[in-house]
């Protein structure tokens, strides 16, 4: 069984596994913290309805069963209480089967809940945390040495991971091949961080040098992957360090963090700790691992033609079990930044006077003299929605009219989703959206009023709206 272990990879596995359960802490927690508002059964998008109209064969779930919010919530809870379980070590403490049975556990669970979360849950992430967590299921535990196949798996999972972006953003474009993506980049992506601000000042040529050092670790360093050690440690660590940039530059829920996580399970653990030696595995685990590898390989024909494509689709699922999929980001950027500005007011009847006040969200931007968070790993659903639907209005449809209903009701739920409730005592009479342009401001505009950004009104997205009366039919 020489050829199917490498222990030298014994304390690679530790580090990728604790770090994959901590990420599925964060999911689940995101999850539970977050659902009622968004697909509860009182949600914008209900879960309830979307099973009515969904086929089951597209969309396996554990709520095809059953739905109800409490059962959501223990299905949530429930995969934060075994993922931190296993960042505890629990995996290791176990027999292998049951070590296994703990993996496809929050496996599962994050399925259902992916299936089911519509447009809240359209994001690249999604389907890059199931796939890591199917090859988790593999990869054993202390009874046995990590197995190469699933080694194999994770670095051709990371490869397509850093690959697909590269090759996204070369075909899309034009300023990344002319380097001047990062002249906007910084300012319009979807939710800035504490330090994009900064990053965004930098001197122009060394935004040039960040996207022609993005093009390098994206398009040739992946292929190295694949090489013989020390070489595949180096272009691990070249990766990891490319996303630790991207973690202090913005907000991008645990797209970032979880690249690390995978670029750490290709480091030959070798190099930093002895040898660990540790039981051979018994067949069956054998059996099941070889089985395992060529489902993937052979379901990976389609991501792997997608990556030859010229018309290369970005993070898309080619089976409802998010098994192997295809991802990039960014084959667009943005030159301006357009934000949708929440108002309401608590006046009877409107008038040329009325006062607006203005609901503020947690991440996205709103008060010009408001430092931006660090919220990753941790995803602000809400919040990237409102950004795409200042892109366009069509990221709104189904839900956003539903969102401003329950800001006029005063839902207990959706109001836990922001910062800030400017009407504490009673819901507003009128609700208002309002779209502006952004900017960062400069150093001088920064030391004289205090102000992060600059913002100028556009026009209305959606224009004061109340509730329906009895006298309205």
């Amino acid at each position: 069984m020489e050829w199917f272990t490498a222990p030298d990879y014994w304390l690679s596995r530790i580090v990728f596994q604790r770090g994959l359960a901590a990420l599925y802490v964060v999911a689940f927690l995101s999850a539970a913290l977050q659902f009622r508002a968004l697909i509860g059964e009182r949600g914008m998008l209900p879960v309830p309805e979307f099973l009515r109209r969904a086929p089951a064969r597209g969309t396996p779930t554990l709520f095809r069963l059953r739905y109800s919010d409490r059962l959501f919530a223990a299905c949530a809870w429930t995969g934060a209480a075994v993922a931190l379980a296993l960042v505890a070590g629990a995996g290791d403490a176990v027999p292998l089967a049951v070590s296994m049975l703990l993996w496809a556990v929050l496996w599962v669970l994050y399925l259902s809940i992916v299936n089911v979360g519509q447009t809240w849950y359209s994001f690249g992430w999604e389907s890059l945390l199931l796939e890591t967590g199917f090859l988790a299921v593999f990869l054993g535990n202390a009874d046995t040495g990590p197995p190469v196949l699933v080694l194999f798996l994770l670095r051709w999972l990371l490869f397509r991971v850093e690959f697909g972006a590269g090759l996204i953003k070369i075909r899309g474009d034009p300023c990344w091949r002319n380097l001047t993506c990062l002249y906007y980049h910084h300012e319009t992506q979807p939710m800035p961080g504490p330090l994009s601000w900064f990053f965004h000042r930098l001197p122009r040529p060394l935004h040039r040098v960040e996207a022609g050092a993005n093009h390098v670790v994206q398009l040739v360093v992946p292929v190295l992957l694949f090489t013989p050690q020390p070489v595949a440690t180096v272009a691990a660590g070249l990766m990891l360090a490319t996303q630790l940039w991207l973690v202090l530059s913005g907000n991008f829920a645990w797209l970032n963090w979880l690249t690390i996580v995978l670029a750490l399970a290709a480091v030959d653990g070798s190099l930093v700790a002895g040898e660990h030696p540790q039981p051979d595995p018994p067949v069956w685990y054998v059996v099941v691992v070889c089985a395992v590898t060529a489902l993937v390989l052979v379901r990976s024909y389609r991501p792997a033609r997608n990556l030859l494509s010229r018309r290369q689709a970005m993070n898309r699922s080619y089976d409802p079990f998010h098994l192997v999929n295809s991802y990039g980001a960014f084959g667009t950027v943005g030159r301006l930044r357009e934000e949708i500005v929440i108002e309401g007011t608590d006046e009877p009847a409107l008038h040329e006077g009325t006062v607006w006040r203005e609901y503020e969200f947690h991440g996205k931007p709103g008060d010009v003299r408001r430092v931006p968070r660090q919220f990753a790993p941790y995803h602000l659903r809400l919040d990237w929605l409102m950004w795409f639907a200042a892109l366009s209005p069509a990221y709104a449809e189904g839900w956003f009219g539903g969102f401003v209903e329950r800001l006029l009701r005063g839902d207990r739920d959706t109001l836990r989703l922001l910062r800030r409730n400017p009407f504490p005592d009673a819901p507003p009479t009128h609700i208002r959206a309002r779209l502006y342009l952004y900017r960062y401001t400069t150093w001088r505009e920064l030391r004289a009023t205090g102000a992060w950004w600059h913002r100028t009104y556009v026009r209305d997205f959606l224009p004061a709206a109340r509730l329906r009366t009895p006298a309205d039919r």
